[in-house]
């Protein structure tokens, strides 16, 4: 297994609001139960700070949560990861719940292609990298080319897109094919441009491992965020009641030292 050093994450967001609203964030790492996380997060209007709630949601990650009037929002958000943390929990809720179709990741509309495509292939690391190498080949990553409402049926059409649109027909295509797959936002040192990543994860002989098909940072060094069915369970940023809009995303992600290698035969846990 490759040696995780410390990983320095973070982002930067400014928000013009021009309704009063209830804003929602997912950017504090999540799921790192035995590493050493230190963090600060920082939000302020017009230069005065501002308190948010912090909302576990079980399963999922965790929130931020404020109400804010018109203005201008900075949220600041750093993070430092040291050593490894625990395997994630599987439960038998995990066995239902990704199963099904989501929003994004329409897997009963993609039975035919999925059974087609990997007959004869059981379920377990060799079927994993042909699901990964399939997406990898077949779309092109592109940014800009996809739209916010795309789910994975829209991105195998249009053969483009960029990470959730990856993750998104990843997980579609294992769910048809009776395999539990999720999504999951990180930070990933080493991805260029640098922004929020998405990749999938699957369950193998009873543990989440990472599947990215973009290949564009390596598993090893990914910091979670959040995890859900798809996009609409992971997002940075909602606001709801209102009305705003984001004038500014900076991400960071970094190792200290090398970053690690990536055998993409490898089985690879979020850590």
């Amino acid at each position: 297994m490759n040696d995780v050093r410390t990983r320095r994450v973070g982002s930067r967001l400014e928000i013009e609001v021009q309704q009063p609203l209830e804003m929602i964030l997912q950017l504090a790492v999540s799921g790192m139960t035995g590493a050493e996380v230190r963090e600060s997060l920082v939000i302020t209007r017009a230069g005065e700070q501002v308190q948010p709630r912090e909302v576990d949601v079980p399963g999922e990650g965790r929130a931020h949560v404020l109400r804010v009037q018109p203005g201008r929002v900075t949220v600041e958000y750093e993070a430092s990861v040291g050593g490894r943390a625990a395997a994630p929990e599987v439960t038998e809720a995990d066995y239902l719940r990704y199963l099904r179709p989501s929003r994004y990741a329409e897997s009963d509309r993609l039975a035919a292609v999925a059974r087609a495509e990997f007959a004869g292939i059981s379920p377990g690391p060799d079927l994993l990298a042909a699901v990964s190498s399939w997406v990898g080949t077949r779309l092109s990553y592109v940014p800009g080319s996809s739209r916010p409402t795309d789910g994975a049926v829209n991105t195998l059409l249009s053969r483009q897109g960029v990470c959730r649109d990856y993750a998104h027909l990843v997980i579609a295509l294992l769910r048809a094919l009776d395999v539990p797959a999720r999504l999951a936002a990180v930070y990933a040192p080493g991805l260029e441009p640098m922004d929020f990543h998405a990749v999938a994860e699957t369950l193998v002989a009873g543990q989440w491992r990472v599947v990215d098909a973009t290949l564009l940072a390596p598993r090893a060094g990914l910091v979670r965020i959040a995890t859900g069915r798809d996009a609409a369970d992971t997002a940075f940023l909602s606001a709801y009641g209102g009305a705003a809009q984001l004038a500014g995303l900076e991400v960071t992600a970094v190792t200290d030292g090398p970053l690690p290698g990536d055998d993409v035969t490898e089985l690879i846990s979020i850590s």
